[in-house]
């Protein structure tokens, strides 16, 4: 079968898109992908069977929305026509199209013209579709409460692939305790309270160091921050990685922080693609008590802090760094949640979508 998948996003480190795409090509479908391109990618390449179509260049620098929406509607544009023509030449069976994170309707006010905006065009799209993923359960508690019948809408989370994620022996020998996030760059992932974290037990911890990988808009005043708290050389800012790159170097850390505001509508509700990576490589997580993080996680299996609570963050990561045993335990059982929940067993309510989606459009043309 032949399928197509619009992402306005970096294919190759797009954990969820690679994953549903993957999993299509694997069992021997064509699958191809339109997706965004940075600076020096290649226009065409094929990525673990699937065919990717990189065809619009992105820098992740929005800091305006009217200029995020100028570069969103190009891309649909150019994907419906490239889209249209190959499906005319050849007919897709299905198209799978991974929206745009609307982030902006947390922003606004229910009665605000904004989210009156956005939510007319979630009702417009999710009618058009024949179903709907969604991206957590207290999501899709909300979208079948306002746009979606409840047979039309699954949640998948982003569950790690036991193929990639696992634990791993590449641990540093450098005598170095690192601490690392990887991931986008934003207000509401809460980066400036973890470098202010560190910043208060640096002195405690001489040989820690805090990594940071991604992009965003936030990047250039979080170099400026560590910068002034004396972090120059103890705050390191990579470059986002491709994921299997990504993973070992994650796989290489001591300890990871995920610092989400929960005070952001949005960070409260989106689910960390990173946590349970971190679970499924052995490192221990430290992360913010958000509703989803609640919702997914408990005490045995992360250390929570008080989110947005400089000193809590602080003292947790002293105290796992002083507690080796600990530190232990919450991979022990992490390894243990991930054994139950890991994309080698969840990937099969995709599959089984898919082919029933399919299944009912060709009855219905009998």
């Amino acid at each position: 079968m032949r399928f197509s998948m619009l992402t306005y996003s970096f294919y190759e480190s797009d954990t969820r898109v690679m994953q549903y795409a993957t999993a299509l090509a694997q069992r021997g479908d064509t699958v191809d992908v339109l997706a965004l391109r940075r600076s020096g990618a290649p226009a065409f390449e094929v990525l673990n069977g699937v065919n990717v179509y990189r065809i619009q260049e992105r820098t992740v620098n929005e800091k305006r929305p009217l200029r995020y929406l100028l570069r969103i509607l190009r891309f649909l544009f150019c994907s419906a026509y490239i889209l249209t023509r190959r499906h005319l030449k050849q007919p897709y069976q299905l198209i799978h199209v991974h929206s745009v994170p609307d982030f902006l309707v947390f922003g606004a006010g229910p009665q605000s013209t904004r989210f009156k905006l956005l939510l007319m065009v979630e009702k417009i799209s999710t009618a058009f579709a024949d179903h709907v993923i969604i991206a957590n359960d207290i999501w899709k508690a909300r979208i079948t409460a306002r746009s979606v019948p409840e047979g039309k809408c699954t949640a998948i989370t982003n569950y790690p692939d036991p193929d990639i994620f696992h634990p791993q022996s590449n641990k540093h020998t450098n005598g170095k305790f690192i601490i690392i996030y990887p991931g986008s760059l934003n207000a509401h992932q809460g980066l400036d309270v973890a470098v202010r974290s560190f910043a208060a037990i640096a002195d405690q911890i001489p040989n820690a160091e805090f990594h940071i990988y991604g992009e965003g808009p936030e990047r250039p005043a979080l170099n400026t921050l560590s910068k002034s708290l004396g972090l120059d050389g103890r705050v390191r800012f990579h470059h986002t990685l491709p994921l299997r790159e990504i993973a070992g170097v994650m796989a290489s850390a001591d300890l990871a922080v995920e610092p989400k505001r929960a005070s952001s509508a949005f960070g409260n509700e989106a689910a960390s693609t990173k946590i349970m990576q971190f679970m499924a490589l052995g490192v221990p997580v430290i992360a913010s008590r958000t509703r989803v993080h609640s919702h997914y996680f408990d005490d045995s299996v992360v250390r929570f802090f008080e989110s947005e609570n400089e000193s809590d963050l602080a003292a947790s990561i002293l105290a796992l760094n002083r507690d080796s045993h600990h530190r232990e335990t919450l991979t022990a059982n992490a390894a243990r949640y991930i054994q139950r929940n890991n994309w080698a067993i969840k990937k099969e309510t995709y599959l089984r979508l898919v082919d029933h989606l399919i299944s009912r459009k060709l009855l219905a043309a009998i």
